[in-house]
């Protein structure tokens, strides 16, 4: 079975050799630590934490926001003014951010200002920006898809379509703040953005379509925080899932294999699973324990859900007596379960050491099947 065959059998629940081998990312400053503790430099080459080979999906390779929204131009990056050990300046996303003078890393900046204020900023200086028919976008889509359906046949790997979501998407125009006042404020601006949106990806998915089946549409979203849903389930019904109905409805409609939908937030998430399930919700993660999210309680209430992650990063941190505890708790029960991809909750952080870490890996291993 290789890595393709492990992650499609993840979303239907049926049998594997072992669970898909992956992980949500590193912290660069912890692979700097870790090499200083004795890890290889060449430790990917070598694959030291046993993941499963690269080529689990293939993809169309069009930008279709993850982050921020898809902007073609981006915005120009230039500095708006200095303010004393200070400077404003103006990224690509067309967010004004307050840093500190030659320095963009290692802190996080002020959000001065977004780009969509306004209904007038939205049709002169945003809308135009996000012109989903622009033909630059699409020009290596043809070839990108047709090798991407030769990798589905040959190789088994997913065909899989990544996109910012709604509220992310408006969340990267008007800031987090914004947003949230927004729905009340300037509800005309929101529904211009979200109507846009909903035709940005509907367009942009029956252009893949032609020319192959997709498997896969993943969302980025962090509609969540500690406590739960940043919005209520009626504002998301409002504001949000019709969007998301038409959107996924109609890319399920152009083709006759089954579409998986995975949604991406942070946060304690569980709140959002009924309101996404009138969308079609197949999976989700990454699951912050830190929130209070338990893959083992949200895998009982909600059995047909594909999970990810769930390993709460700070446990690696403790020791291997946590960590196996940690594992005992999970494991067990989401192999028998089946439907899970076991991923720490976020990036692994850098107060992790080398040796936890594989310890964790090789236990996973261990355990995952």
């Amino acid at each position: 079975m290789n890595s393709g065959e492990r992650l499609r059998n993840a979303y239907e629940f049926k049998k594997v050799d072992h669970m898909f081998r992956e992980e949500f990312y590193i912290w660069d400053t912890a692979i700097v630590l870790w090499e200083k503790e004795g890890m290889p430099k060449d430790w990917e080459a070598k694959n030291i934490f046993n993941y499963d080979k690269p080529g689990a999906t293939t993809g169309p390779n069009l930008g279709l926001g993850w982050c921020e929204a898809p902007f073609l131009p981006d915005y120009e990056k230039k500095l708006i003014k200095q303010e004393g050990e200070h400077e404003i300046i103006q990224d690509s996303a067309g967010r004004w951010l307050k840093v500190f003078k030659g320095k963009l890393n290692g802190f996080m900046p002020d959000y001065i200002r977004h780009p969509l204020v306004t209904m007038k900023d939205w049709e002169e200086e945003v809308k135009p920006r996000l012109d989903y028919k622009d033909p630059k976008r699409y020009k290596d889509l043809e070839a990108n898809c047709k090798e991407g359906k030769r990798l589905v046949k040959e190789e088994n790997r997913m065909f899989s379509v990544g996109m910012i979501g709604g509220y992310m998407y408006l969340r990267s125009l008007m800031g987090p703040e914004e947003t949230l006042t927004g729905f009340y404020d300037k509800p005309e601006v929101m529904r211009a953005a979200m109507e846009h949106w909903c035709k940005f990806m509907d367009y942009s998915l029956e252009q893949i379509q032609k020319y192959v089946e997709v498997d896969r549409i993943c969302m980025a979203e962090d509609i969540c925080y500690k406590a739960g849903l940043l919005i209520s389930p009626d504002m998301m019904r409002e504001f949000l899932i019709p969007y998301y109905q038409t959107v996924v409805g109609n890319a399920r409609k152009r083709q006759s294999k089954r579409l998986f939908y995975f949604v991406d937030t942070d946060g304690w998430a569980e709140p959002s699973v009924e309101v996404y399930s009138e969308v079609g919700l197949d999976g989700m993660g990454p699951w912050e324990v830190a929130s209070g999210c338990d893959v083992v309680e949200i895998g009982k209430k909600y059995p047909k859900l594909t999970i990810h992650g769930g390993i709460d990063k700070r446990i690696l941190a403790k020791g291997k007596e946590a960590i196996e505890a940690h594992l005992q708790h999970i494991m067990p029960f989401m192999v028998k379960r089946g439907g899970y991809i076991p991923t720490c909750d976020h990036g692994v952080p850098d107060d992790v050491s080398y040796e936890n870490y594989v310890y964790y890996r090789k236990r996973i291993c261990e355990l995952d099947h």
